[in-house]
């Protein structure tokens, strides 16, 4: 079985060999972008530092919402970048579409948030819409800047997906939706919705809930007031009222009963993004602590060459780093078509934990300046913890990760 075994490891080295030899990148795992991805990062990060960046502070203190940044975006092509090219999008990858992520929500992760929120909606239809639905709902948002909102969770269900209470009822060629949403990004500016909604209250979940294409123009929705939050605070977020919502039969996603699965399978494809946010919130925070550290000086020498501080930015850089490759692999895993659950909720988790922890490091590199709206690094601090929250929190992801566990 030896002399086997070394026959076999000797085949295998030969054949890395000639591969090493025949691939320009020198192996077949390769960390280089292509022309094309570096291109697109470039245009990303131009728009993110010189667009986005310069306004971010005065949008986290007016709240106001950043229409002119999206309608930008959408005119550089970084908005809508999973839609199929059939109904106008640019049909990117996961990789790609992390690959900005990062980069907008380095210039401002409440900006990027409003813009990545249109991936979360579309998703579901992306994955489960028809032809017509595809057409009509994914072709607008090619066609001109427009938003639309994921509406699943609610005042009494976030985590627990299965204690959604709207009801969609069947009332002849339609269904009629009543109940309430909570926190909904966009959705006070939204085009359409994705509604979740109970259809059979005696099912499990998994047959309990349909998915629902929902017109924003339509009678009895009611958008709530912008909830004031602790960070993102350009981003729109609202509570919406269902009252006898009626539609159309033609709006339903897949099957009726099937909603619960679509919606689900919605975050694996958008957790990886998501993750790349955070990592845009962790570099920032690197860099600004990085620079701070430079010029600031104690004792006589800048704080960067005092160890404890030089430690501080080593840990941060490791996050960051570490963190920008479990966003890559959970991305390249939905490129490769393959189920992506276990590495998609291992990068939003440590991701996230990446970014509070580098953000609260900046605070504390930069001392008293860090705990004063005049300085960048206090934003990024209330900015990092949704993070851990939206799209399934810390906790949520770790239970995926341990059931994910058991199967690998």
């Amino acid at each position: 079985q030896g002399i086997m075994w070394s026959s076999r490891a000797a085949r295998l080295v030969s054949s890395l060999r000639q591969a090493h030899t025949k691939s320009p990148e020198g192996s077949s795992l390769c960390f280089s972008l292509s022309p094309e991805q570096k291109q697109l990062q470039e245009v990303a990060r131009q728009f993110a530092r010189e667009e986005i960046l310069p306004r971010a502070a005065e949008l986290d203190r007016t709240g106001e919402y950043p229409w002119d940044l999206i309608k930008k975006a959408h005119s550089l092509g970084l908005i809508n970048l999973h839609i199929p090219e059939a109904y106008g999008g640019m049909d990117l990858g996961a990789v790609e579409g992390s690959m900005i992520a990062e980069e907008l929500a380095y210039g401002c992760s409440g900006v990027s948030t409003a813009i990545e929120a249109n991936g979360l909606a579309e998703m579901p239809v992306v994955l489960a819409g028809n032809e017509a639905q595809k057409k009509k709902y994914l072709g607008r948002m090619t066609e001109e800047p427009l938003v639309a909102s994921y509406g699943v969770t609610e005042p009494g269900a976030g985590s627990d997906v299965a204690g959604v209470k709207t009801t969609a009822v069947k009332k002849g060629d339609s269904w009629v939706l009543n109940g309430q949403k909570m926190w909904i990004t966009n959705s006070g500016h939204a085009n359409w919705f994705f509604v979740l909604a109970k259809t059979d209250p005696t099912a499990k979940a998994g047959k309990a809930f349909t998915g629902f294409i929902v017109d924003g123009d339509s009678a009895g929705i009611i958008r709530g007031r912008k909830e004031l939050n602790m960070g993102q605070r350009c981003s729109d977020t609202r509570g919406i009222t269902f009252e006898d919502v009626v539609v159309p039969a033609e709006n339903i996603l897949g099957e009726v009963g099937g909603g619960f699965r679509i919606a689900m399978g919605a975050f694996d494809r958008t957790r990886p993004p998501v993750a790349a946010g955070a990592v845009g919130v962790a570099q920032r925070a690197l860099d600004e602590a990085k620079a701070y550290a430079a010029q600031r000086k104690t004792f006589g020498v800048p704080i960067n060459q005092h160890q404890a501080i030089a430690f501080m930015l080593a840990d941060m850089a490791i996050g960051v780093e570490t963190a920008r490759l479990a966003v890559q692999r959970a991305a390249w895993e939905v490129d490769q078509g393959r189920k992506n659950t276990y590495y998609a909720s291992i990068a939003k988790a440590y991701a996230a934990d990446v970014a509070n922890r580098a953000a609260s490091d900046a605070v504390q590199i930069f001392g008293g300046n860090g705990f004063n709206s005049a300085y960048p690094v206090e934003k990024l601090m209330r900015d990092a913890k949704i993070y851990q929250i939206y799209e399934g929190t810390a906790q949520i992801q770790r239970v995926i990760i341990s059931r994910e566990m058991q199967s690998i």
